[in-house]
């Protein structure tokens, strides 16, 4: 079997099975481009078809790519979404919940609508798709779960408190499922960027340049890194931030 070295890690090509919610553009595709070119056959959503669509026929170059639109608002998502990928992949190494909503406005310009979104996309999705692939991954060899957080996960920033909210909560989900799986040979982890340059962070803070960001590709490369290590350290979370220290890390 032919073996490679790459980030440190001895890594064989047997080719693995990821699903990456939220890839047909930003983080999730530049995670997607990465685990294709590094023997990965991947499920991936979206929740425009026409973008999906495109993703998967530039991301099937380089891997087994298959594609499901799917809404994150819609509770039936999760399970679909799972169970699609037993159907074409055969199982799940690894999950990758990126699939996230924005949000910006004053607590008092905040509705009940607004919190019920952000929250259902960036917490409850993310919840019962790790829900639902635990039986899938429990079958893998090397289970992993990756959940992309952000700085707000664990910092508070004026005008985000409802998408605050909801990435604290991911970080709540991300420490207690891996307490509860790590005996079953299952790690979770999360990342946690600060300003990445894509079109949510543009609308989220249009004030910091897009060349002072960090590249949807170097979250890509923290993933791959995540997914393929092993050893007996633990990591349980990873904060990322730009180079130019701003109100944003």
């Amino acid at each position: 079997m032919t073996r490679n070295v790459e980030y440190g890690i001895l890594q064989t090509m047997k080719r693995k099975k990821a699903v990456i919610t939220g890839a047909s553009r930003g983080i999730g595709r530049a995670v997607a481009q990465i685990l294709a070119s590094h023997s990965y056959d991947l499920l991936i959503t979206g929740k425009d078809p026409d973008r999906l669509a495109k993703a998967v026929t530039e991301l099937s170059q380089s891997a087994e790519v298959h594609g499901i639109a799917a809404d994150m608002l819609d509770p039936d998502s999760p399970e679909m979404i799972i169970n699609r990928a037993e159907e074409v992949l055969g199982g799940i190494d690894l999950l990758v919940n990126n699939a996230g909503m924005s949000f910006a406005a004053p607590i008092e310009e905040s509705t009940l609508a607004d919190w019920e979104q952000v929250m259902t996309v960036n917490a409850r999705a993310p919840f019962f798709l790790s829900k639902a692939a635990l039986p899938l991954l429990r079958k893998s060899d090397s289970p992993v779960i990756i959940q992309i957080g952000s700085v707000v996960s664990i910092k508070g920033y004026e005008n985000q408190s409802i998408y605050s909210a909801s990435k604290h909560a991911l970080a709540g989900l991300t420490k207690v499922l891996a307490r509860e799986v790590y005996h079953e040979g299952i790690r979770v982890h999360l990342i946690m960027p600060g300003g990445v340059g894509t079109e949510m962070s543009v609308t989220m803070r249009p004030d910091i340049a897009s060349n002072e960001m960090i590249t949807p590709e170097e979250i890509g490369e923290i993933v791959l890194f995540l997914a393929e290590r092993t050893g007996k350290g633990v990591i349980d979370e990873i904060q990322i931030h730009r180079e130019t220290k701003a109100p944003w890390d």
